[in-house]
């Protein structure tokens, strides 16, 4: 219901004139909403307890996921780089050299190899491996 406000044709001391006036109902896309949360309900398939089927627990577990995927691709790359540094320094010390020393002897004599191919070499071409530690000795 709404009410709305009319004054006198006259613009004389009356009173104003309120009336009653039936106005539209409000206009909700259900179908869209719905279908919105249908889709993170999927999302949330396998969560346990009310994470799976309760709407505003699955999507706050859904959300914080993501936070998590969004964080952890970034700490992949840091851990990765960490196993290969100590899979390089494993190989180079059987070679009596140290990793900083082997990094080191790498840069000053111009040979650029990335540590995600010296730690391919190390595990699994160890001769390979072993030919550019007596190159750069």
């Amino acid at each position: 219901m709404c009410f709305k406000v009319f004054l006198p044709s006259n613009s004389g001391p009356e009173a104003p004139i309120i009336k009653k006036v039936k106005s539209m109902p409000r206009s909700v896309n259900h179908v869209a909403s719905r279908a919105r949360r249908k889709k993170l309900l999927q999302k949330t398939k396998g969560y346990f307890g009310s994470r799976k089927n309760v709407w505003t627990v699955a999507k706050n577990t859904w959300e914080k996921g993501q936070q998590y995927a969004y964080r952890d691709r970034r700490a992949k790359k840091r851990t990765f780089r960490g196993l290969w540094i100590q899979r390089i320094n494993a190989a180079t010390r059987l070679e009596g050299m140290s990793y900083s020393q082997f990094m080191g002897l790498l840069k000053k004599n111009d040979i650029e190899i990335n540590r995600k191919v010296l730690a391919d070499l190390a595990m699994n071409q160890p001769e390979a491996f072993k030919a550019i530690v007596d190159k750069v000795k």
